[in-house]
């Protein structure tokens, strides 16, 4: 008997009605959203995702792979990076990539932040 995965995922927000509506206009995260091929319906809290890997990793506090005055990054798995990047560009949102953070083993990498500078990582696993 264990913990079966994640179940929700809750921070601090200055304006979390504003924050809630641009991660659901930008990367379908969120209450009423559902990744392709989720099986069962969004509701107006739950968010459907599918099922896959999840890193779990506490950080040193000294890291600078994310922000010093930030606690945590947020890490989403996608399946179409460049197509998320261009739908990121058109909108005018910053994009960091960088050659080293990818690699045929792990995948490709793109960091983005929130209106509120909270990091968030793309991730696309390589093809299997």
């Amino acid at each position: 008997m264990g913990v079966l995965g994640m179940g929700g995922l809750f921070f601090r927000a200055n304006d979390p009605d504003m924050l809630s509506g641009w991660y659901r206009e930008h990367l379908g995260v969120g209450g009423g959203c559902a990744a392709e091929d989720a099986a069962a319906p969004p509701t107006e809290w739950v968010w459907q995702t599918l099922g896959g890997p999840m890193v779990f990793s506490p950080f040193r506090a000294s890291t600078d792979y994310f922000a010093a005055d930030k606690q945590f990054m947020l890490n989403f798995r996608v399946s179409d990076l460049d197509g998320m990047l261009e739908r990121l560009n058109a909108a005018g949102i910053e994009i960091v990539t960088k050659a080293e953070w990818d690699s045929p083993e792990v995948g490709k990498f793109a960091r983005i932040h929130d209106p509120e500078g909270n990091a968030i990582e793309l991730w696309e696993q390589p093809a299997a």
